[in-house]
């Protein structure tokens, strides 16, 4: 069974940080997609940050360059992702997501989610 668990949400003020897990399991980790999204109420789920092993990209929306960083604990089947300078426009559902080691950063492409953990940031 493919299993991803997100942790790490929670309230900051605006120009805070937080740092998201995922903890991924079911799946080849090294030789897989895997993907952080995310999503405000009334509106689709937006790519934040995607990874895949087909050629060792990691993709990062405009809106989060400089600020985000994706990361990863290969011993241990975790994703990270690091938000700094968070502003609420960064507030959101963020979820992790899994798929084959394509080069697409869609929702569409992405098989496997996990269960969503809330960002709020508050000015």
């Amino acid at each position: 069974e493919v299993l991803l668990v997100e942790s790490g949400g929670g309230l900051v003020q605006a120009g805070g940080s937080l740092r998201l897990s995922c903890a991924a399991s079911g799946f080849p980790f090294d030789d897989s997609a895997i993907a952080w999204f995310r999503q405000t109420p009334g509106k689709e789920y937006e790519g934040v940050s995607c990874f895949s092993s087909h050629d060792d990209n990691t993709w990062y929306a405009d809106s989060v360059k400089g600020r985000f960083t994706m990361s990863s604990d290969n011993a241990k089947n975790t994703v990270f992702l690091e938000m700094n300078s968070l502003n609420p426009v960064d507030a959101a559902v963020s979820s992790c997501a899994s798929g084959g080691p394509h080069t697409v950063c869609s929702v569409y492409a992405y098989a496997y989610w996990g269960q969503g953990t809330q960002v709020t940031v508050s000015s």
